[in-house]
C-alpha cells in the first residue's frame, strides 16, 4: 500500500473550499479518499461585482480561512496541492494584489484560472464519461457564484465550451447585463439546433442540494417538471422560510433560487428533461489533476 495525500483549494465567488484526499497508488485503479473537506462562505462576489474590487473586510476573512487551511494541510502532511480562483479574483482589480498577500502571509500560491480552465478540470475529476451513452450529446453546465461554465460533449469528447459572467451571487447583487444574458440564451439556442437532442449533467453546490431535497438517490436524475416546481416553491417563500421549511443552511437559501432559474433556463431552452448530477466540482477535479501530474 502507497498512501500519498492531495490537497485542493477552491476560492470561488460564492466559497471557499478545501478537499483533502488519501489516494492508494498501489492499486491498479487509484482510491480517492476524502479525509477532510471545509466550505467557508466568505462571498467574494459581493464585492466584486458591486464595487469592482475585494474590501478589506472580505480580504482579512480569506487571509484567515486560507491560513487554516495552511495549518490543515500541514496537519494531513499533504504532498501536493493546487490553489485556483476563479470568477471574483479574476474580475477584482485587486486580485493580484490578494494572491500575493496571501502567498507572503501563508505560502500559498494561487492560480487564477480561466472558466474554461475550470470547466476542463471539473472534467479531469473522471466519472462524467462513465454517465454519457456514447451515441447522445451532453451539456455539462457548471454554476458558480461568479460564473457559468457549459462545454458540450459528444461521442464522450469535448466539442465546444463557452463561459458566461452569469453566477448566483451576481444574479443576487444585479450585476447580470442584459447583453450577457442575451448571449447566454442565444449560445443555447445556436447549441439545441446544432446538437439536439441533448442530456444535461449539472454542476455546483445548489443542485447537489437539491438533488438531496428531492429525495433523490445516487445515480437517479432530475427532471425538468419537479426541479421547476421546487423552484416555483422555494421563489414563494421568504429567505427565512426557506431555512426554515427545507432546513436550509443561511449560505444557501438565498443562492439556490438564481441557481436553479440557471438551469431551468438551459432546461428549457434546450428542451431537455434530464438532468444528472454526479456532484463533483472543482476541488475534485484539481486531486485528479495533481494525481494525473504525478504519475
Amino acid at each position: 500500500m502507497k498512501i500519498e495525500t492531495y490537497a485542493a483549494i477552491d476560492i470561488g465567488s460564492n466559497a471557499i473550499r478545501l478537499l483533502i484526499n488519501n489516494v492508494d497508488r498501489s492499486l491498479k485503479y487509484p482510491d480517492f479518499k476524502k479525509a477532510a473537506y471545509i466550505r467557508v462562505p466568505i462571498r467574494l462576489g459581493e464585492d466584486v461585482f458591486i464595487q469592482g474590487m475585494i474590501s478589506e473586510a472580505k480580504k482579512t476573512l480569506l487571509l484567515e480561512a486560507m491560513s487554516g487551511f495552511r495549518h490543515m494541510m500541514n496537519a494531513y502532511q499533504v504532498k501536493e496541492y493546487k490553489a485556483c480562483a476563479t470568477s471574483a479574483m479574476r474580475d477584482a482589480v485587486n486580485g493580484m494584489e490578494i494572491v500575493k498577500s496571501i502567498r507572503k502571509t501563508n505560502g500559498i500560491d494561487i492560480s487564477i484560472i480561466s472558466g474554461r480552465e475550470e470547466a476542463d478540470m471539473i472534467y479531469e475529476a473522471g466519472g462524467l464519461d462513465t454517465m454519457m451513452d456514447k451515441n447522445r450529446n451532453y451539456l455539462y453546465v457548471d454554476v458558480g457564484g461568479g460564473s457559468t461554465e457549459i462545454v458540450v460533449y459528444g461521442d464522450r469528447r469535448k466539442i465546444t465550451a463557452s463561459s458566461f459572467q452569469l453566477g448566483t451571487v451576481r444574479l443576487l447583487t444585479g450585476k447580470v447585463t442584459d447583453e450577457e444574458m442575451t448571449k447566454f440564451k442565444t449560445w443555447l439556442q445556436d447549441i439545441y439546433a446544432r446538437y439536439a437532442p441533448l442530456s444535461i449533467i449539472a454542476s455546483g453546490g445548489n443542485i447537489n442540494k437539491v438533488h438531496k431535497l428531492l429525495g433523490k438517490g445516487e445515480g437517479e436524475h432530475l427532471n425538468y417538471p419537479e426541479t421547476k416546481v421546487l423552484y416555483d416553491t422555494l421563489k414563494k417563500m421568504t429567505y427565512e422560510e426557506r431555512i426554515t421549511n427545507y432546513k436550509l443552511n443561511t449560505y444557501r437559501a438565498d443562492v439556490i433560487i438564481p441557481a436553479l432559474k440557471i438551469f431551468l433556463t438551459v432546461s428549457k431552452i434546450c428542451k431537455t428533461n434530464e438532468i444528472h448530477v454526479p456532484k463533483l466540482g472543482l476541488v475534485d477535479g484539481i486531486i485528479h489533476h495533481l494525481y494525473n501530474g504525478a504519475r
